[in-house]
Parts: C-alpha cells; sequence; structure tokens
C-alpha cells in the first residue's frame, strides 16, 4: 500500500472521531437506549441531523474580528436550548449571557498565544 494512502486514511480517521466526539458531546450520539436496529438507526438518524443543523448555523456565522468569537455549535446549542427547552430566563438575558461568554472566550484565546509566542521566542520548547 502506497505511504500517500496510508496518510490519506489515518487523517480521515482522524477528522471521523472528531466527528463523533463532537456529536457525543453535544447531541448525545451515544445516549441511546433501543432494543433493536430500526429504533437505533431513528434516533442516530435524529442525532447525527440535528449535529448537522447545528454545523451548518455555526459555519454561516461571520468571522469578524471582533472582541468576540463566532458562535460554535455548542454555543448554538445552548442558546437553543435556552430559547426553546429552558424558558426560565428571558431571551435577552441568554443573549448577553453569550455575548459575555464568547468575549471571555476570546479574551483567553488571545491571552493563549500570546504566552505561547513568548515562550517560542524565548527558545522553550513546546511539548504537545
Amino acid at each position: 500500500m502506497p505511504l500517500h494512502t496510508l496518510v490519506t486514511v489515518a487523517g480521515s480517521r482522524w477528522s471521523i472521531e472528531e466527528l463523533f466526539q463532537t456529536g457525543k458531546g453535544q447531541v448525545g450520539l451515544d445516549h441511546y437506549q433501543v432494543r433493536n436496529w430500526n429504533a437505533w438507526h431513528r434516533f442516530i438518524t435524529l442525532a447525527i441531523l440535528a449535529l448537522a443543523v447545528l454545523t451548518i448555523l455555526a459555519a454561516q456565522q461571520p468571522d469578524t474580528e471582533q472582541e468576540i468569537i463566532t458562535l460554535t455549535v455548542a454555543e448554538i446549542r445552548r442558546l437553543l436550548n435556552a430559547f426553546i427547552l429552558m424558558l426560565p430566563l428571558p431571551p435577552a438575558h441568554a443573549l448577553l449571557w453569550s455575548i459575555w461568554r464568547r468575549t471571555s472566550q476570546a479574551r483567553a484565546r488571545r491571552s493563549h498565544y500570546r504566552r505561547r509566542q513568548a515562550r517560542s521566542r524565548s527558545g522553550i520548547r513546546l511539548s504537545l
């Protein structure tokens, strides 16, 4: 088998593992309790459909260079849960909370990048 084929297979396996991990964490892909194949197939189909909708919504977000990161799959799921499933708080509160959270994440990202850049300039080897 050629080396480029092995590298392609290894690379696609990584992206598939990432997809399953996201599916488990965001749409409960691993939370099924079924007894037959048809029920399992229906559950998995709905979970994958929900993940696809969340991914499409996240991909449609414009990438801005402001003090806030774009909406992620996890943040969109949290907002949908706040608006549809749990309604004890007004929608404006959920939106303000989302803005605060994403602003804080952007601040943390900038700080992380600055720290990594400072370490690489000083010659400290980063272990991955």
